[in-house]
């Protein structure tokens, strides 16, 4: 599903405007990510749980190089889906 599609879903959904729908959802991602930077957690019950998960320093290789290169370690943002939708999709 693409961003349009979704938007088109919450405006049918919740008897929105197209317009009003897509300020909404840009206003949730925007929020989601202002929360991850900040290194909280956005749990949204029944749905999941958007986290930063920290991940180390390793070793891998240039695939056309076949090099050795050192990968530096990094903050990830990770989703954990919640109960109601993990048996949504059973």
């Amino acid at each position: 599903m693409k961003k349009s599609e979704l938007v088109e879903a919450i405006a049918k959904q919740a008897d929105l405007s197209k317009a009003a729908a897509e300020r909404a959802l840009d206003a949730t991602v925007e929020a989601v990510t202002k929360a991850l930077q900040k290194g909280d957690t956005v749990t949204l019950v029944g749905f999941g749980a958007f986290y930063v998960s920290e991940r180390k320093a390793r070793s891998g290789f240039n695939p056309r190089t076949k090099e050795a290169i050192e990968i530096e370690a990094a903050k990830v943002p990770r989703f954990r889906a919640g109960k109601v939708l993990k048996d949504a999709i059973k």
